[in-house]
């Protein structure tokens, strides 16, 4: 009984050791992050820039963005708008042909949102930049001046700073709180160290020629994002953060789509770790931080969810069979306490509502989803799992 109590705790010891240390390093570096973008002079050069939307059934909400899309205050000679429309109902692609942008009609017999980008990619050749959008996706109005101000001072990839839209119900709340913290721990701190921040698979500017070769080398069903930023940053490109640069993301509020859409992240997630885990690892020894800690720091946490209810249950558990153990139950409860700080670091003090304190009821519930999933991950990153927009 004490051996497998023993061994029991060297692995959580282990897990819980890095996932503390690295999620603190991050979320305190993340308040020393600076633009690179602060400053920015009258533009040297104006890109050409295509913006890209992918919209797959999404007929309720792509008229609005489309439209949306055309109101930057970046000169609207330099940048056009392309939709590409699979499967939207006819009404929809006639109302999109009456805009001033390209209306892409593209027909696959298994539909993924790189197939989509791809047949665009490959059919215009006079852009300089390649803007990827997801069909609910609004960009702030300075959006394509602040990416064109990034690749003037010769960065080639840059991941914008998603916001979450909406905040109707719970669960959109805590959506929006999930994509609040990644961002300032995982880009944010990274960014702040001098790393690659991982791209997040909307919101994102490219060199348009790097993506579309890259592009034409990947053919991934679910997460072609980590796909695509493993090919990027092995080929000694940095992928840039930039903060000021906001694209509004509708946020779900249904349980059940919360549910869908974390089995296919979580999926692609476990995926791509083990992919990538040797490359990954030898990168190191070439100087190539950004890819194992993207590949590897990253992609080895569990969901945030399931590792700090975990981390509490250790704790209180701990409490009672003090005695077996190696570390003193207040080791652990230092752990537990380090690791909600690294949490609440990342996240801004106007956030603290009476609509947060009540949308953490709704936690226990999402809590069992994300275990569940875990259960339903065969075949996942196979079949398209699409996310329903309506707002």
């Amino acid at each position: 009984m004490f051996l497998i109590i023993s061994i029991l705790e060297i692995l959580f010891i282990s897990y819980f050791g890095y996932l503390v240390v690295y999620n603190l390093t991050l979320s305190v570096s993340g308040h020393f992050y600076r633009s690179k973008l602060k400053g920015s002079s009258q533009p040297s050069k104006f890109h050409k820039i295509l913006v890209l939307i992918p919209a797959y059934k999404e007929d309720s909400v792509i008229l609005e963005v489309a439209k949306k899309a055309l109101d930057q205050i970046y000169p609207s000679q330099h940048y056009e708008v392309a939709v590409i429309a699979d499967q939207l109902k006819p009404e929809t692609v006639k109302r999109l042909k009456e805009l001033p942008i390209l209306t892409e009609e593209v027909h696959f017999e298994k539909s993924t949102k790189v197939r989509s980008l791809k047949s665009v990619l490959n059919k215009y050749n006079e852009y300089d930049i390649a803007v990827v959008l997801d069909a609910d996706n609004i960009m702030d109005k300075d959006f394509l001046t602040l990416i064109n101000a990034g690749f003037n001072l010769d960065m080639k990839v840059i991941q914008g700073r998603r916001v979450a839209k909406n905040d109707n119900n719970s669960v959109a709340i805590l959506d929006g709180l999930s994509e609040i913290i990644n961002n300032f721990i995982f880009r944010q701190g990274s960014a702040a160290l001098g790393l690659s921040s991982p791209v997040i698979g909307s919101g994102m500017a490219f060199e348009y020629r790097l993506l579309r070769d890259k592009l034409n080398n990947i053919d991934s069903i679910g997460g072609f994002d980590k796909e695509l930023q493993a090919s990027i940053i092995s080929d000694g490109f940095k992928i840039e953060y930039c903060n000021e640069a906001i694209v509004y993301d509708e946020k779900v509020d249904d349980p059940q789509v919360f549910e869908n859409q974390r089995k296919r992240w979580v999926s692609s997630q476990y995926i791509y770790f083990k992919r990538h885990f040797i490359s990954s690892l030898k990168s190191v020894f070439k100087g190539n931080l950004s890819l194992f800690n993207i590949s590897v720091l990253m992609h080895a946490q569990l969901p945030r969810l399931i590792s700090l209810v975990c981390l509490l249950g250790l704790t209180v558990t701990y409490l009672f069979i003090e005695d077996y153990l190696f570390l003193s139950y207040y080791h652990w409860l230092s752990a537990f306490l380090i690791y909600i700080t690294s949490i609440f670091l990342a996240i801004p003090a106007r956030f603290y509502t009476k609509d947060f304190f009540i949308a953490l009821l709704k936690v226990p519930q999402l809590f069992k989803k994300m275990v569940m999933i875990h259960f339903k991950l065969k075949g996942a990153n196979k079949s398209f799992i699409h996310t329903p927009h309506k707002h």
